[in-house]
């Protein structure tokens, strides 16, 4: 009767932490992204650390809405050295008809002998009602941008981002902030 009850006990845990499943301990969406108005230019203000834009001091995303519905992604870094070094994509929806969770995938050489393997997360986790500013990540909490519309932002601009970043679980004492451009090389820009 012991093991019974125990058995019975460990399954009704075990079934309530399936029921809960990653989504819910995945990081909320805003639930809509007009692409229309999304598309443009976005500086990073901020990002957790990743390999491939361990170089960049300065970073901007070009996105742009393809006939076929999915946006064309340049991604633009500067490196403190004052270079810029770019890489091109495509984002798609994940879900059809769903524009707040996004795949991109990088045109490289990775990506060409192993497609449909490097496409990323890119989860629209917060937007600016003027989408002036966005808080992109994935699921796991791995990657976040703080992006906005200007090079520079204020403070209190600064503070909101932060404080939603925080809200969505993720560990800001980790952000890597964009360098000024007044400590980037002349003539660089």
């Amino acid at each position: 009767m012991k093991r019974l009850l125990i058995g019975l006990g460990a399954a009704l845990f075990l079934a309530g932490c399936a029921s809960s499943g990653i989504d819910s301990l995945a990081p909320k969406t805003v639930g809509h992204v007009d692409l229309k108005r999304y598309q443009g230019t976005w500086y990073e203000q901020a990002r957790l650390p990743m390999f491939f834009q361990r170089n960049c001091a300065q970073s901007e995303a070009h996105y742009s809405l393809k006939p076929e519905g999915d946006v064309a992604v340049l991604n633009r870094c500067r490196t403190a050295e004052g270079k810029w070094e770019e890489a091109k994509g495509t984002a798609t929806p994940q879900v059809e008809g769903k524009t707040d969770k996004l795949w991109v995938e990088f045109d490289n050489w990775v990506s060409t002998v192993l497609p449909g393997v490097t496409k990323g997360d890119y989860w629209v986790l917060y937007l600016g009602d003027d989408y002036s500013t966005a808080l992109v990540g994935n699921p796991d909490r791995r990657y976040l941008w703080l992006l906005s519309r200007k090079p520079q932002v204020d403070q209190q601009t600064r503070d909101e981002l932060l404080s939603k970043a925080q809200q969505q679980g993720y560990d800001t004492t980790r952000l890597i902030w964009r360098t000024p451009d007044s400590k980037m090389p002349k003539g660089t820009k």
